[in-house]
């Protein structure tokens, strides 16, 4: 059964109001200091009290959370409008402010082979209002924790789920949080495995927020990359080179180029002769940015993380290409917030996994 947007609910409950009493809820939603529908001033006061009693001031709801051991990730594992878990993370930034890693979905249908998401297999696309409600819970979080950074700067759709394949709801949701909070398109972050047929709706949609594109490259090997993502479709790679540059063309400058990604795994993609491989490839795509991601150990994946030394050599590989390499810092692993670690199960279960991490209470 379709889950009730927020907007679907109001329409519902106040049929004959004019539409800027929409635009009100909405504004209401992001208001810095609110707590609920009391809050939102603007609103009539029989307006108010029916929201109070219909409609939930959050569509999200922490049932674990968890700080890692540096203090520098927080990840919770939150309930969706019908009770399913998801994950999203917090994340310190090097402006000494936050990041927030939002899920677009429960599950996923990509299958790729190291990441635990993919286990789990696609359960449901998240609703507008639960991909919002991420950033709006981890800014009342914050709230409640004064002695922290209280600003988050930047949002990446690298949690749980294929953001292009959930692409209406992904698009609504960032366009609430341009229109109604200071993050601009620039520090919001889509990263997809490289669904080529969103990505072609992508270039033709005028209405596409100007955000940040990232494709989960991971190897430029066809038949490699064929087995680190089952979904890779035939002559994937040729067909990205040849949407690069026309991206490049219609959506790209040089604040929203486009940057690879690519998770070493020993002895699967991180040899010398691939990632010359992969130096020659990004040089005929519209890009010259990848950003290496050593592997996040998983229960019950066999892979393992590329030692520091063959990282430093596939990285120097790469610059001899005239490449701009960076290597993404590894957060909350021990926490299982790092990047391809978010799994949920049921609300009432306690995983294995969570055993000696350090819980917060969320009561």
């Amino acid at each position: 059964m379709a889950i009730q947007t927020r907007q679907e609910l109001f329409t519902a409950l106040f049929p004959t109001e004019p539409a800027f009493r929409w635009r009100q809820v909405e504004e209401a939603l992001f208001l810095p200091n609110a707590k609920g529908w009391v809050d939102a001033t603007s609103l009539p006061k029989a307006i108010r009290e029916a929201l109070m009693e219909k409609m939930p001031w959050m569509t999200c709801k922490a049932e674990r959370l968890y700080k890692s051991a540096r203090g520098d990730t927080f990840k919770a594992a939150l309930s969706g409008s019908d009770g399913k878990l998801f994950e999203s993370v917090l994340m310190a930034n090097m402006r000494d402010q936050w990041t927030v890693c939002v899920s677009s979905q429960i599950g996923c249908a990509m299958g790729c082979t190291f990441c635990a998401t993919g286990a789990m297999g696609f359960k449901r696309s998240l609703t507008a209002d639960e991909i919002m409600d991420q950033l709006r819970y981890w800014k009342e979080f914050l709230r409640g924790k004064p002695e922290l950074p209280q600003r988050i700067s930047n949002v990446v759709f690298m949690g749980m789920g294929e953001p292009l394949t959930n692409y209406q709801n992904v698009k609504k949701a960032i366009h609430a949080w341009l229109k109604y909070t200071d993050i601009g398109p620039t520090k919001i972050t889509v990263s997809t495995v490289g669904v080529l047929m969103q990505m072609e709706a992508l270039l033709k949609d005028e209405d596409w927020p100007p955000v940040r594109i990232a494709v989960s490259l991971h190897s430029a090997n066809q038949k490699r990359r064929e087995e680190i993502v089952p979904t890779t479709s035939p002559d994937f790679l040729k067909k990205l080179t040849d949407w690069s540059h026309r991206y490049a063309r219609i959506k790209g400058n040089n604040r929203h180029h486009i940057t690879y990604e690519y998770t070493l795994i020993t002895g699967v993609n991180d040899t010398p002769e691939l990632a010359h491989e992969l130096g020659k490839y990004i040089k005929g795509t519209s890009a010259s940015m990848i950003n290496l991601i050593p592997y996040n150990p998983i229960e019950g994946k066999d892979f393992t993380r590329t030692s520091k030394p063959h990282i430093a050599e596939f990285k120097k590989i790469l610059e001899t290409y005239g490449l701009n390499v960076t290597q993404r810092k590894t957060m909350g692993d021990d926490i299982a917030a790092a990047c391809g670690q978010l799994v949920t199960e049921s609300a009432s279960q306690t995983s294995a996994r969570d055993v000696g991490r350090i819980a917060l209470d969320v009561s």
